[in-house]
């Protein structure tokens, strides 16, 4: 069994996000468009991550209501990048479930053009790694 202190860890290296850098001034959040959906919001992330309490994380419901627009990033005046860490929070629970990950070749088949132009940019992100 993986412990928190290394699933935090983990979150950090798959982001390459230094969460220590927060100054907690919520800039991220407030830019955020899916804040009312979410219930531990992108500055409150960071904090989670710090305090190593990945469990809360995995099992909120803003791990997959998170849009992966990055405006939290852009807003960010210190660059810790919320979006990143909840994208590779995201990343950690794929990897623990065992999920295989999309090939680039596998992606055209399951392209509906009903889809929003959100969707792909974030599933691009989130499997080209």
């Amino acid at each position: 069994m993986i412990t928190e202190k290394r699933r935090a860890e983990m979150v950090k290296e798959i982001s390459g996000v230094n969460p220590l850098k927060c100054m907690k001034c919520g800039k991220c959040s407030a830019t955020c468009p899916s804040f009312n959906e979410m219930d531990i919001k992108p500055h409150q992330f960071v904090s989670y991550v710090q305090n190593e309490n990945i469990e809360a994380l995995v099992n909120s419901k803003s791990l997959w209501k998170c849009l992966s627009c990055f405006a939290c990033v852009e807003r960010c005046p210190r660059d810790v990048k919320p979006g990143k860490l909840i994208d590779a929070a995201r990343q950690l629970v794929l990897r623990e479930r065992g999920k295989e990950y999309l090939s680039p070749d596998e992606i055209p088949e399951l392209l509906d053009p009903e889809l929003p132009q959100q969707l792909l940019v974030s599933a691009f992100r989130r499997y080209r790694r």
